[in-house]
């Protein structure tokens, strides 16, 4: 299984705050917009079959289902899963969750989505490319499949780790470890391998001062990456 113990351990644990805006989640909370109508923007999410690798408790999978798309959302964390089934019932947005990694759902249901989402996952599995692989696989001929991750370099070191886990305290310490960041060459590298297109890259920001993520073109550190897979 492409999954690391200690990685699914770390956020099974805290996943009863999975909800909580102002607890180590926050930063999800708060960049979720911006991902969203992202993702909408290049690709309208009303009416399309989405799937949420990693979905984690369901903030991205509920946002989209709000959105009025058909959303699946799978993870190996079966606690963040039970959160994120709770939350549905209670927010009434309907959301199939499941208890699978992306390589065994795209052996069973290979080319079913119009969209694949796979955000802030990458850096903490063992092997990223057979993620993307799947993800590729997962999605149909003609559909998107959008990525999130952060960059390898010694200024994305110094902002989200130093910086997030140690002087803002953004996120617990030890949420990354920088030997998994990847750089947007590799995660391309990785999209082309699986026969998907790249069709645009953005980066995201936080301003210390005034505590708001935005998106740019500076991705040193936290950036998206679309892609398509030709039809």
């Amino acid at each position: 299984m492409n999954a690391d113990p200690l990685e699914l351990q770390k956020f099974s644990d805290l996943a009863h705050r999975w909800w909580d805006p102002t607890s180590e989640f926050r930063p999800l909370h708060e960049i979720n917009p911006l991902r969203l109508e992202w993702i909408n923007a290049r690709a309208p999410l009303a009416g399309k079959a989405v799937v949420d690798i990693g979905c984690g408790g369901g903030i991205l999978a509920e946002s989209m289902a709000r959105k009025g798309a058909n959303v699946t959302g799978i993870d190996l964390s079966e606690k963040a899963l039970k959160v994120a089934d709770l939350h549905s019932l209670e927010s009434g947005v309907q959301v199939r969750y499941e208890l699978v990694s992306a390589e065994d759902l795209a052996a069973r249901e290979a080319g079913r989505y119009d969209v694949v989402t796979c955000m802030e996952m990458l850096e903490h599995v063992p092997d990223p490319a057979a993620v993307v692989r799947a993800c590729a696989a997962l999605v149909k001929p003609g559909g998107h499949v959008f990525f999130s991750t952060i960059n390898r370099n010694p200024k994305s070191y110094l902002f989200a780790v130093i910086g997030a886990e140690y002087v803002l305290r953004l996120l617990p310490k030890g949420t990354h470890d920088y030997a998994k960041f990847i750089t947007p060459a590799e995660l391309a590298q990785f999209a082309r391998n699986a026969g998907l297109t790249v069709d645009g890259l953005k980066g995201m920001g936080y301003n210390p001062l005034t505590k708001v993520y935005s998106l740019n073109q500076d991705t040193d550190v936290n950036y998206l990456v679309a892609c398509s897979r030709p039809a």
